[in-house]
């Protein structure tokens, strides 16, 4: 396997400028010969669909939900970042740049960063054109608000919905163009497989999950756009349809998979109640502007936090990162909760929890601004918790959240298997071993609107292969394993549920690869995985059959792929020893409880390549080679 990024030459300021003046174009009349799949409807998806379409390209665009406006994008609620520098605080492109590099501990590739810095102003004065409900100051002004790892105000925000605005903008310039006939929808149609014809992605089988008709569509390029795996861990902050099914399906079928073990835990999750949760629910990075988080200074202070004096409170992100206080990045803050509730000072029942409390910021601002800023988040967080925050602290601890790997991708979002190009957080260029918070929105609207819409032209401008027909031999090969793959699920019938299954699974990889991982758990994590999976394909009950509306069917399918992935996920983390952002190696720690990289053997990204059934991947390396940034010890303090 040949890993070349392809990346631009000449100084890193002017690469994209220059990669558009000097990429080969497709005519407007030529484009109407295209055909373009995207799989996904988030805003990666769905902004890359409505801007092909309106560039003249036909497109099919696939989602498993009922509609576009339920991709996961909608629950993003804090912000997207942009240097625009409306709060005239030294925000700068590069300033932007180098916080990304850095938020990432110095893993993600220059380029790519750089670039996304660049656009990422387009990103603002597209969506207010679309009539995204931005916040604004007094004057009319965009207003900005500060985020985790930044020391300037450059985050665009509606109250705690950005994701949900922001997709509603993608969605009516979607809309738009499946009014137009440029793009056609394939709701509630999950993708289940990709067909690779002469070492060129061309299409992609799918089963209508109404119908349970299982068929095959054919494309001159397939773009992925399908989010992040952090439901390995069954519990997480994402929407329990969000899978890894599309990018494992890729990987099986030739493409690289890049840093599996980078995953995000998220410091401001409200903390796990019992067995009966089927999923995490995030309160905003946002709410860190104007919450302080502590804990009592005394382990086993159980008194209500009203009661708890201010002299023997620990406002720990303050004490031990004054730069940045509670706006640490997520990285940090997560491993320092967890610290302060391994002392036995958590708070809450179980003990792991913190208090992120806002008396402070009432008494400052007064209650109505509190609640013009953080309202809805307010209100989400009393109908959990039954408990009012503005007059108790909240309670929140860190849970599993983004996933900053994902399938390689060269500097055209391209991955090495050509003609498939992988968008967001499906790929893993942008943000190295740890995302800033208002980031991920960012990516998924550069690739969709400003990126990918270039690069796939300069693929298709290049491209001698007529479309193959999806009678060709390779469509029916791989229609007919999908088939046979279904069967198999329904023809088990054991005792077990899927939903069981998924629980050991997710809790294994908790305990050995989350948010702290040593080589031993890694080791036990990755000999109990395949028992696990021969559990699964023993014992798994899947109840039904395959031609109808079958939830179970679609949740064994999944952690089919989750049983595999997750061993490559521990395979990834245990050759990679050293520590860096999300992936803390505890063998490596500094005394205080930082993360000591390893630049000297580990500044590569992992790129593991699929031998076969119960083969061990190869791992291939893309070494990161830094122009303009010096790596550094990463410091917040």
């Amino acid at each position: 396997m040949k890993l070349d990024a392809k990346i631009p030459s000449g100084p890193l300021v002017d690469k994209w400028a220059r990669y558009l003046s000097e990429i080969k174009l497709v005519n407007p009349a030529n484009k109407r010969k295209y055909e373009i799949i995207v799989v996904g409807s988030g805003l990666g998806g769905a902004a890359a669909a409505a801007t092909l379409g309106e560039l003249g390209y036909h497109v099919k665009c696939f989602c498993y939900q009922d509609s576009p406006r339920r991709a996961h994008s909608i629950s993003a609620q804090g912000g997207i970042n942009a240097a625009k520098n409306y709060q005239n605080d030294g925000d700068s492109v590069y300033r932007l740049f180098h916080d990304t590099i850095k938020g990432g501990d110095f893993r993600a590739r220059e380029a790519n960063v750089y670039r996304l810095a660049e656009v990422s102003a387009e990103i603002i004065d597209q969506c207010t054109a679309q009539g995204v409900p931005f916040a604004r100051e007094y004057g009319g002004h965009l207003a900005n608000r500060s985020f985790g790892g930044a020391q300037v105000s450059r985050t665009f925000y509606a109250r705690g919905q950005t994701g949900q605005q922001l997709l509603l903008g993608a969605y009516s310039a979607l809309c738009r163009q499946i009014q137009a006939g440029t793009v056609t929808m394939f709701p509630r149609t999950e993708m289940l497989d990709l067909v690779v014809v002469d070492g060129h992605a061309k299409g992609i089988v799918v089963r209508d999950m109404v119908t349970g008709e299982i068929s095959s569509h054919s494309a001159d390029a397939v773009a992925l756009a399908t989010g992040g795996y952090a439901n390995v861990y069954d519990l997480s902050t994402n929407a329990r349809g969000c899978n890894v099914t599309a990018a494992f399906r890729a990987y099986k079928r030739g493409a690289a998979f890049a840093n599996p073990c980078y995953t995000q835990i998220h410091p401001t999750c409200i903390p796990v109640s019992g067995d009966y949760q089927s999923k995490l629910t995030l309160m905003s990075e946002s709410l860190r502007n104007d919450g302080r988080v502590w804990v009592p200074k005394r382990q086993g202070d159980n008194r209500p936090p009203q009661q708890i004096p201010e002299g023997e409170r620990d406002y720990f992100l303050e004490r031990k990162y004054p730069s940045y206080g509670n706006l640490a990045p997520r990285d940090i803050s997560s491993r320092s909760a967890k610290e302060v509730c391994d002392e036995g000072r958590g708070v809450g029942p179980s003990g792991l929890g913190v208090y992120l409390d806002f008396s402070d910021a009432i008494d400052r601002l007064g209650l109505a601004t509190i609640r013009e800023r953080y309202g809805n988040l307010f209100e989400m967080y009393e109908r959990i918790t039954g408990e009012d925050a503005y007059k108790t602290p909240m309670r929140i601890y860190p849970a599993l959240h983004y996933t900053m790997g994902g399938l390689w991708v060269d500097y055209n979002l391209m991955s090495n298997l050509p003609g498939l190009h992988v968008l967001g957080e499906a790929n893993f260029s942008d943000h190295g071993a740890n995302r800033l918070g208002a980031s991920a929105l960012m990516q998924g609207l550069a690739d969709g609107y400003f990126i990918l819409p270039y690069t796939i032209g300069a693929y298709l401008a290049d491209l001698k292969e007529k479309r193959p027909s999806t009678e060709h031999p390779e469509f029916r090969k791989v229609e007919k394993e999908v088939e046979e793959r279904t069967k198999k699920f329904l023809s088990i019938n054991g005792k077990r549920s899927v939903q069981s299954i998924h629980k050991e699974l997710g809790q294994l990889m908790w305990d050995k690869a989350g948010m702290a991982r040593n080589e031993e758990g890694l080791k036990e994590a990755i000999a109990k995985i395949p028992v696990i999976r021969e559990e699964f394909w023993k014992n798994v009950k899947v109840p039904g059959d395959g031609g109808e509306i079958n939830q179970e069917l679609e949740k064994a399918g999944r952690l089919a792929d989750f049983l595999e992935f997750g061993e490559l996920l521990c395979r990834d983390a245990l050759d990679r020893n050293e520590s860096c952002g999300g992936h803390f190696r505890e063998e490596h720690q500094s005394e205080d409880g930082e993360a000591l990289r390893n630049d000297e053997k580990y500044s590569y990204v992992s790129a593991w390549e699929f031998q076969g059934e119960d083969r061990e991947p190869v791992l291939h390396k893309e070494p990161i080679v830094y122009e303009e940034v010096k790596m550094a010890t990463r410091s917040y303090k």
